[in-house]
């Protein structure tokens, strides 16, 4: 079985790794390919390449030089994936937290057509983990269910799309001077109506208890975590869903 020997420009090439970062790591002694030919060429070896990988990876946990200089030795490949895998993870849980919070302020601003400052600070500080104001007002069994149905601000759910483009066009209804007992009222509760249906599972009743908490102004409060309504909406709604 012949023997891999690679010069430094293959190693950079092989591994993505820059000529100079080699040089470097040999001038610090933390790595030093354990073969030289005359004149001073260094030769890497198959083992060389595998210590080199290490070092690769340890480095992409963000661990100084130092640091890595001492682990070299004591961990195994199998020990430095499952760091980095960790590493990996967090990020991905960070990525995604981000991405649900760009995604609450685009919701935002289909429902408002502009973002305040007072409204976007508590969005990009992140969801508050305490329990929410209008929780308080269901038991453990309603809130599971609302927790998983309800439309929420950091979601492209079909459900919540749906329930933003009624508001919009109650907005828009409101902006014209179009009545809620107006055909187009009429078609706006017919939406909601199904809408509720699918949203609350068919649960008239904890339909009707969340309702009247969402009369609360509070309940559209930033970091409420539900889809804010003015009051004005929520007057449109009560009127279109009430016979003339």
């Amino acid at each position: 079985m012949t023997t891999v020997q690679l010069t430094t420009g293959q190693v950079a090439s092989k591994l993505g790794i820059s000529v100079r970062t080699l040089r470097y790591y040999d001038s610090i002694k933390l790595f030093s390919p354990k073969s030289k030919k005359t004149g001073g060429r260094r030769i890497y070896s198959e083992e060389d390449l595998l210590r080199l990988e290490k070092i690769t990876l340890l480095k992409s946990l963000s661990l100084p030089l130092s640091e890595i200089q001492n682990l070299l030795d004591e961990l195994s490949i199998k020990q430095i994936l499952e760091a980095h895998q960790k590493h990996l993870r967090a990020q991905v849980a960070q990525l995604q937290e981000s991405l649900e919070h760009t995604t609450a302020l685009l919701n935002l601003y289909g429902i408002e057509g502009e973002l305040r400052w007072d409204t976007l600070l508590p969005l990009v500080r992140g969801p508050q983990k305490e329990v929410k104001p209008w929780q308080s007002y269901f038991n453990e069994d309603e809130l599971r269910l609302l927790t998983t149905r309800l439309p929420k601000l950091e979601s492209n759910d079909e459900i919540t799309q749906q329930w933003i483009n009624v508001i919009v066009r109650i907005e828009r209804c409101l902006h014209e001077g179009i009545g809620p007992h107006s055909e187009e009222g009429a078609q706006i509760a017919r939406e909601i109506e199904g809408l509720s249906a699918l949203t609350f599972a068919g649960d008239r009743e904890l339909m009707e208890k969340f309702w009247n908490v969402r009369k609360d102004p509070a309940s559209s409060d930033p970091g409420s975590g539900l889809v804010p309504i003015r009051s004005e909406v929520i007057q449109f709604v009560e009127d279109c869903m009430t016979p003339s």
